[in-house]
């Protein structure tokens, strides 16, 4: 089943027509939440990002679209899944069918799919440059829109050499992110990630990470621009996204890192929602 505005209809129903507007222009934001025991985790991170995307891209926000009605059209479809104590959720948000790129209207429809919840913690975990193509540094970057070409194409990068992500580059060729999320360097007790002004995403573990380091007296968390030079220099390395938590990356080119650092972030990460 999906929910489409409200409404579940089996995944054999098209809830979209050739005039989508997610489809022809990348007209849309996503979020994708984790359920944990019939919970939505960090909901009102995705929810508050979801409203600042929406608003940022001048779309309408329907008067009913607020964070109880939201999470409850979430759970209803869930539990119509039968996938109550872990599954994974992906809400799309698109502007209403219409015009070419100027839109007919900024009304909104939304489409809710559930799907199993699988997480992959990797021992060993290879990345490398993507150098093709870069991020724009500048606001839209750090929004979820449908429009993740580039995250294809790197992913496709990644799989012919056998990576299993690519670090991402701005047009300063300064790190950005992942293809799977943000990125985080380690150094000594200082934990290091891109600021927001270099493109990345807005993540809600990177936040999260952020605000978890900033209580505790044993790290230092810095944002700021990060050099590709310094990926040799880095005691360790880990991912984030609001799926897998953090995976550390064990390998850059003839680097191989540490991961301890990495584990013990996990672990305090997972204590603020289990």
């Amino acid at each position: 089943m999906i929910n489409y505005n409200g409404n579940l209809q089996p995944y054999t129903v098209s809830a979209l027509s050739n005039d989508n507007r997610a489809f022809k222009y990348g007209d849309g934001v996503f979020e994708t939440f984790k359920i944990i025991n019939s919970k939505i985790v960090f909901f009102e991170d995705h929810y508050f990002r979801l409203m600042a995307s929406m608003r940022m891209i001048r779309m309408e926000i329907p008067m009913d679209l607020t964070l109880e009605n939201l999470e409850e059209e979430i759970l209803k479809t869930v539990n119509a899944q039968g996938m109550n104590n872990s599954s994974r959720v992906r809400l799309t948000v698109y502007r209403k069918d219409g015009g070419k790129y100027s839109p007919l209207t900024n009304e909104i429809d939304y489409i809710i799919e559930v799907t199993e919840l699988f997480i992959d913690h990797r021992k060993e975990y290879r990345v490398d440059l993507f150098k093709d193509h870069y991020v724009h540094s500048g606001i839209l970057s750090t929004i979820k829109s449908t429009n993740r070409i580039l995250n294809v194409v790197s992913s496709i990068y990644a799989s012919e050499n056998e990576l299993n992500s690519c670090i991402l580059l701005n047009e300063k060729k300064q790190i950005v992110e992942v293809i799977h999320g943000n990125i985080f360097l380690v150094k000594g007790t200082e934990v290091i990630t891109p600021s927001i002004t270099e493109g990345c995403i807005k993540g809600i573990i990177r936040n999260k990470l952020i605000q978890i380091l900033k209580r505790n007296p044993n790290y230092t968390i810095i944002e700021r621009e990060i050099s590709p030079f310094e990926l040799q220099k880095a005691d360790e390395l880990f991912l984030t996204n609001s799926i897998i938590d953090i995976q550390s990356i064990t390998n850059y080119r003839k680097k191989i890192y540490k991961t301890e650092i990495g584990q013990e972030i996990l672990a305090l990460l997972r204590k603020e929602y289990t």
